[in-house]
Order: C-alpha cells, then sequence, then structure tokens
C-alpha cells in the first residue's frame, strides 16, 4: 500500500525580478488573491498574475519613484503614491490612465479606495488627509490632525469611516459625512504601521513598531486588548473572511489570534522575511515580500492550521446576518456594519470643503493620456484578467484553483524548516519588462558581483564570505575521502576571529552596563562613546530609543557626532539606529534648541540658563552640520532615501 505524501504547511511559490530598479511598494488583489502590483524607483506601476513569470502590464507616467499602490475591490482600477506627492489612476480594463490628482506636498505614504463610492483616500508624509472624488478629479475634504506621517489607511466596510495610523504613534476613526474626526486610540508607543477593520463587527486592529497589536472597540472606542511579544515591528495583520481570527505577518512565521481574550491560536514558519502584504483564496493565505528588485511569493494552506476554538462555519453562510450566528462564550454580540444592498445603490454623502479643489475634465486629461502609458507585456494574460468574455465570468475567478502544494521534505530537512528554503524550492523569473534606454541591469553573462555600498541588516549569507571557503574541494575524477582533520580546519577557518572579535564586544558591553547601573544613561553613553566601537554605541542606541523619556540635553550633545559617523556607515542597521536617534533629538529638542537661542539675553548671572545656553549652541553646531549630509542623502531612492527626506523636512527650520 503506497505511503500518502505529507504536504507542506507552508512553501515559496515564486521569486521574480519585478523591476529594473528597486521594488519600493507592493499590494495584493484581496478579492482574487492572484492579482500583484508593484511599485518601483523606476517610476513604473508592474501588473503581474500571482505564479506566472511575465509581467502582464505596466503603467508609465509618474516622474518619481512610486511609494504606495492599492487596488479597488473588483480589481478594474488601481492608484499610485509618488515621492512628489503625485497620485496617479489607471483603468485596467480600458488600459489607459483615469485621473491624475496633485496636492500633497510630500511623499504619498498611504492609499485606499472607497468600498462603493468612486474615493480614494490619502495619506502623506506631510500629515495631511486627504478624499478624492475620482469623478470630478478633484480634493473633497482634507483631514487634519496627525503630526507626523500617515502610515495606514482603511475605509470601514460600510464606507462610512475612515482609520488613519501615522508615525505620531495614534490611530484616528475620521466619519466621511460629517467631515471630522470621531476618536483618536492613543496607547502605542511607536508608529503604527497597519490598521485593518473587522469585517463584520465594530472592531477595528491596529500593528505598530511597538511590537503589539490593539484591538479597539469602535462603539465604546476603548481598546479590547492588546498582544504583546510580536519578534518585530508589526507590518501586515488580516482578518480572516469570517473574522474568527487575525493573522499577523511576522518576521519568518505567521501567527493567527484571538482578542476575547488575546491569545495566539496556531504559529506557522514561513521564510519569507519582511512580509508586505498579505491576502486569502481558496483557503490559502497568500504573502507577498521584496528585497531590492525582487518580489517574492509564498503561500499558507489555511486548512492546517488552528484559526479559532470553534467549528469552522460554511463560507456559502457568509453571507447572514451575524446574529443568526452563535457567538463565542467569552465574546459579546458587537454592532453590526450596514452595507448598501447592491453596488448601484444610491452614492453615500461625503462631508466636502467649501474650498473643494474640483476641476473637470479638460485638456489636462489628454496630456495626461499622452505622458502616461500602459504597456501590455503580455496580451494572452491581460485577455484572460482584464478582458472577459462576459461581465459574469470575470478572471482571475473568485474560485480559482488552489495551488498545489509540495511534498513535506523528509525528517532529516525538516528539522531545518526555520532556514532560508533550498534552490530546489525556488523560482527565480526574470520578466520581460520594456524598460526605457539605461545602463544594462540583466545581462547574459554573469558579472562579478561587487560589496554593496550598504550592507543589508537583514541578508541571506554574510558580505564577503562565501560558503565553498568552508566546504573541501570536489574533486570529479577521483573522489577521495576527506580525513576528519581537514575538515574540522576547513570548519574553523577564520572561527578564532571571529571568536576574538564577539568576546571583545561582549566585554565592551559589560563595561557599559556596569557603568549604567552605578550612573546615570549620560555616563554610560559617554563610556560607550570612549571604548571607540560603533557597535557598542548602536546597540545602546538601540535600548536609548526604546525610552524617548531617557533623553536629555547633555545627551544629545555626546551622541550627535556618533549619529554623524553612524548615517554614514555602510551597514544598513546602523544607519536606521542613526536616522531613528535623530528622529527623536529633532521632535523632542529642536523647538527648545531654537526657542532659547533665539530668546533675549538674560539680565544678571544666571548659571543653569548660561549651560543650557551653552549646550544649545553645541547642539544647534553640530546639526548644522548634520544637515548637510541629510540634504546630500535624501536624493537615495528606497526606504533609506525616504528615511532622509523625513529627516530633511523636520531639519528644514535649521537653515
Amino acid at each position: 500500500m503506497a505511503t500518502p505524501v505529507v504536504t507542506k504547511t507552508a512553501w515559496k511559490l515564486q521569486e521574480i525580478v519585478a523591476h529594473a530598479s528597486n521594488v519600493s511598494s507592493l499590494v495584493l488583489g484581496k478579492a482574487s488573491g492572484r492579482l500583484l502590483a508593484t511599485g518601483g524607483d523606476d517610476c513604473r506601476v508592474n501588473l503581474w498574475s500571482i505564479n506566472k513569470p511575465n509581467c502582464i502590464m505596466s503603467l508609465t507616467g509618474h516622474t518619481s519613484p512610486v511609494e504606495s499602490v492599492r487596488l479597488n475591490t473588483p480589481e478594474e482600477l488601481i492608484v499610485a503614491g509618488s515621492q512628489s506627492g503625485s497620485i496617479r489612476v489607471w483603468d485596467l480594463e480600458a488600459a489607459k490612465i483615469l485621473r491624475t490628482l496633485m496636492g500633497h506636498k510630500a511623499n504619498i505614504c498611504s492609499l485606499d479606495f472607497h468600498p462603493y463610492g468612486e474615493f480614494v483616500a490619502s495619506g502623506s508624509q506631510d500629515t495631511n488627509i486627504k478624499l478624492w472624488d475620482i469623478r470630478r478629479k478633484g480634493c473633497v475634504f482634507r483631514y487634519r490632525g496627525h503630526s507626523q506621517a500617515v502610515r495606514c489607511l482603511r475605509f470601514s466596510p460600510d464606507g462610512k469611516w475612515l482609520a488613519s495610523a501615522a508615525d505620531d504613534h495614534t490611530v484616528k476613526l475620521w466619519d466621511l459625512t460629517a467631515g471630522k474626526m470621531m476618536s483618536e486610540f492613543p496607547g502605542h508607543t511607536g508608529p503604527v504601521n497597519v490598521v485593518e477593520f473587522h469585517p463584520n463587527e465594530y472592531l477595528l486592529a491596529s500593528g505598530s513598531s511597538d511590537r503589539t497589536i490593539r484591538f479597539w472597540d469602535l462603539e465604546k472606542f476603548q481598546v479590547v486588548s492588546c498582544i504583546e511579544g510580536e519578534p518585530g515591528p508589526v507590518r501586515s495583520v488580516l482578518f480572516n473572511p469570517d473574522g474568527c481570527c487575525l493573522y499577523s505577518g511576522c518576521q519568518d512565521s505567521l501567527r493567527v489570534y484571538g482578542w476575547e481574550p488575546e491569545r495566539c491560536f496556531d504559529m506557522v514558519l514561513v521564510n519569507w522575511g519582511k512580509v508586505a502584504d498579505l491576502a486569502i483564496c481558496n483557503d490559502q493565505l497568500i504573502g507577498v515580500a521584496f528585497s531590492q528588485s525582487n518580489v517574492s511569493s509564498y503561500v499558507v494552506d489555511l486548512t492546517r492550521v488552528t484559526r479559532t476554538g470553534t467549528v469552522a462555519q460554511d463560507p456559502v453562510q457568509d453571507s447572514r446576518p451575524l446574529a443568526q450566528q452563535p457567538p463565542h462564550p467569552s465574546a459579546p454580540l458587537r454592532r453590526i456594519y450596514e452595507r448598501p444592498s447592491t453596488a448601484c445603490s444610491k452614492t453615500q454623502r461625503v462631508k466636502q470643503n467649501s474650498e473643494s479643489e474640483r476641476r473637470s475634465p479638460s485638456s489636462e486629461d489628454d496630456r495626461d493620456e499622452r505622458e502616461s502609458r500602459a504597456e501590455i507585456q503580455n496580451a494572452e494574460d491581460y485577455n484572460e484578467i482584464f478582458q472577459p468574455k462576459n461581465s459574469i465570468s470575470r478572471t482571475p475567478p473568485r474560485r480559482s484553483e488552489p495551488f498545489p502544494a509540495p511534498p513535506e521534505d523528509d525528517m532529516a530537512t525538516a528539522k531545518e524548516a526555520a532556514k532560508p528554503s533550498p534552490a530546489t524550492d525556488t523560482q527565480l523569473l526574470v520578466p520581460n519588462l520594456e524598460v526605457p534606454p539605461r545602463p544594462p541591469v540583466v545581462t547574459s553573462t554573469p558579472a562579478p558581483k561587487a560589496e554593496p555600498a550598504i550592507i543589508p541588516a537583514t541578508r541571506n549569507e554574510p558580505i564577503g564570505l562565501k560558503a565553498s571557503d568552508f566546504l573541501p574541494a570536489v574533486k570529479v575524477p577521483q573522489p577521495a575521502e576527506l580525513v576528519d582533520e581537514d575538515a574540522m580546519s576547513q570548519i574553523r577557518k577564520g572561527h578564532d576571529t571571529m571568536c576574538v572579535v564577539l568576546t571583545s564586544r561582549h566585554k565592551n558591553l559589560d563595561t557599559v552596563r556596569a557603568v549604567w547601573t552605578t550612573g546615570d544613561i549620560k555616563t554610560s553613553v559617554d563610556s560607550a562613546v570612549a571604548i571607540n566601537d560603533l557597535s557598542v554605541v548602536v546597540d545602546l542606541l538601540n535600548i536609548v530609543n526604546q525610552k524617548a523619556s531617557l533623553w536629555k540635553l547633555d545627551l544629545c550633545t555626546t551622541v550627535l557626532p556618533q549619529i554623524e559617523k553612524l548615517l554614514q556607515s555602510k551597514y544598513e542597521s546602523y544607519v536606521q539606529t542613526g536616522c531613528t536617534s535623530l528622529k527623536l533629538i529633532l521632535q523632542r529638542f529642536l523647538p527648545l534648541i531654537t526657542d532659547i537661542l533665539a530668546a533675549p539675553p538674560s539680565v544678571g548671572v544666571d548659571i543653569s540658563r548660561e549651560e543650557r545656553l551653552l549646550k544649545c549652541r553645541l547642539c544647534y553646531k553640530q546639526l548644522k552640520s548634520i544637515s548637510g549630509l541629510v540634504k546630500s542623502k535624501s536624493g537615495l531612492s528606497g526606504r533609506h532615501g525616504s528615511a532622509f527626506r523625513e529627516l530633511h523636512l523636520l531639519m528644514a527650520s535649521l537653515d
């Protein structure tokens, strides 16, 4: 009798080269789970069908890197926001530009389509949220209230509310009909990266860089529960379609949570790194992640994942009112969203500004069409997905076939599940992209790999080391048995040097910790600086950055010169730590420094004021020195460029 084949719970589906330069944003179509849109530093938006190698369509028109993309619910429209603040909307079925929306003064960080009306919401690094009418080509309302970049926007399932998450550690709920803020949800201690409405109940989930997920009751406007202990910043969450649980895409894992009470139902190891978006189709969860110009997609079989303590409901019954469903014994029944009965119902009324920036279609539309193009790269896939033969059957189909799961590894390799997938599980697919003339990116012969200018914080192999150096040379003609001593010498190559480095670092950190226990934070930072080892400074700053109350003005005078060194480091993690520390200093102390320096001289002798003035002058001089470096790096692309541009805006008062 044949042994049944055991298949994997999670696996890597494919890897593609999505753009000729770095990928800066991506989104999955939530309705089908089969459509992928990517935005890149090459100013293009590319459309892909999951698990197919070639680009379906490439949308051009933006003149700066695309920072945010979003598909509408039927997957017929796509909106993309750029680094310059412009927004473009394309009709995918007509393969043409629909609207160009101008008004933001900085990066577009977040976008969302209204579920029923023809509206788009945009959040920017300029802290403003704007609601756009696609038909009239104008901004109908502007929502102000956040003090830092707006990272995520979501419309409620009934289309009456808009939730926003920002770097100012807050979540806000806006009433579209009244045109004002309904409630603010404080509680996070770090930037809030994502918000998601429950599909049925008046419940909102938010994920933050403080490694927590909070659930908010939208009737009582209070926190329901808080899940702590995430392995890293929370960037991607998704409710199950029936609302029984919440999926969190963590670093290299998928976690399944309940909220009343807060608990973790299950955890699945997935080697996807920092997952950027999630979608569900055919009881499979699709996750996508990007690194440089590559995009990887992964699949988790949800039939093998514990999602709730109760029996799963029949998906056919999802349309029933929640009141007919048996409530969870420990969970109170919340109010349910009232959705329009049909898509053709009356358009929802939205509060509009008296000074609405409406513009009627004019000759600008013709100019948009000339500047923007929809280049169909694969006519067969395009016709299959966006040109259905009738209006009833549209692909990607709502009931598409699930992706076949590969067989599970044998017992020896199953223990290595937490390590990166072997090459046999990975398809590296290089698409046929038509790119404007530029220096060649992909050639038929591999070029020698140069050491990157910035060494990524998460990388699959150490810089400067080759696996072949640690393995015995393979002699094909006469394979000889390897002597144990030779094998050990190869394995231990470089081991002593690494031990010396790590031992020295551990000793230095012990010294700093001893100083901190007997003195204050300023003394411990001084000791770390005196050691003259940037790695120790980075470790210490990563701790101090978690608690802003530790920062004092005299600490800034010591740290700022070290920040200047970190910003020029070749290590990505060092640059990130430097940017975080500088951002904290600018937010907490720059207004104080400028006010003290601008104040008239005091009458009499005030020693404490003189000392404070001296510290402010020193900090101002150091910040001026750093501002030139920040300005020079603000033109970089990708995540680094975005961080430096934000710092440049915060340092504008120094000029």
